[in-house]
């Protein structure tokens, strides 16, 4: 009985990665490095050197474990200097490494599974531009049973749909293009959605505001971050105007003049580097989201 249970789990717990061929596509590198500001590639891989020099190291700790951030600089070694793009789009929306292993969802893997694969393929090859750095970063150290590596193939089977090659659509309304960067590349709801148990974002909560799932060294009272309700509800941004939602993206000022703070910080900064028409969208469509009040 043990053998067989240990055969299905071994057969469900396959990482799934794509099936289908990549695209014929002529590289646009300013889409790229658009990509990589909604995308927050910096906000966790960047040195303390430069924004550009993606060599890792940071450590979030969390109620799951310790994560480590990889090094995905150019390097050929510890880097992703030697990946083919099927390695890069098989990481992105399926969360499997070259060598097929699954990646925790600490990486943003189920955000940019909506990624269209033409997007994706642009920020390969804008990080392919950037500077090599061969420094080596440490594994994660997470405690039991999250240091199972394979079991989050099981966890991909409960919250994620399969793989697939999204195609870009050839024109976009402002509300479906603020949906595909907030859901999407931007992954919002990775920060202010409320989780269940495993780990999983309760869709009926979507954006309505979170604990943040790294624990803060240096809060008095041991608590997380608190990541706000994005919705129109009165416990979110019911009292701000859309010139107020798209003020913030701009600059980080809130209507009252206070200033984003925390984790917040490099996100705004980041987002600040979009083109005006795409903060226009990312506040359209978070205008358009059901009003939910903030979970307890």
């Amino acid at each position: 009985m043990a053998f067989f249970c240990a055969v299905v789990f071994y057969l469900v717990t396959i990482p799934a990665t794509l099936s289908e061929h990549l695209p014929e596509h002529k590289p646009d590198l300013s889409n790229g490095e658009r990509m990589f500001w909604v995308g927050g590639c910096a906000s966790c891989h960047a040195s303390s050197e430069s924004k550009l020099l993606l060599d890792g190291g940071k450590q979030l700790n969390t109620l799951f474990g310790t994560f480590r951030v990889p090094n995905i600089s150019t390097d050929s070694e510890v880097g992703i200097g030697n990946w083919s793009m099927m390695d890069f789009a098989n990481a992105m929306v399926a969360g499997v490494s070259p060598g097929g292993q699954h990646y925790y969802p600490a990486f943003p893997f189920p955000h940019y599974q909506e990624m269209y694969i033409e997007d994706v393929m642009d920020l390969k090859h804008f990080l392919d531009t950037l500077p090599a750095s061969s420094k080596k970063n440490g594994s994660h150290k997470l405690n039991f049973p999250y240091n199972f590596q394979r079991g989050i193939g099981l966890w991909k089977r409960m919250y994620l749909k399969h793989p697939t090659v999204k195609r870009k659509p050839a024109n976009m309304q402002l509300l479906a293009r603020g949906k595909y960067l907030v859901e999407g590349p931007g992954h919002c709801g990775a920060c202010h959605t409320p989780r269940d148990i495993f780990g999983g974002r309760l869709a009926d909560n979507n954006l309505a505001g979170a604990p943040s799932l790294e624990i803060d060294p240096d809060s008095d009272d041991g608590k997380s971050e608190w990541n706000p309700n994005l919705t129109s509800h009165a416990d979110g941004l019911a009292g701000w105007s859309d010139r107020d939602i798209t003020y913030l993206l701009e600059t980080g000022f809130t209507p009252d003049f206070d200033t984003v703070s925390g984790s917040m910080v490099e996100v705004q900064e980041n987002l600040a580097r979009l083109p005006a028409a795409d903060l226009q969208a990312i506040t359209t469509y978070l205008r358009s989201l059901p009003l939910v009040a903030t979970p307890e």
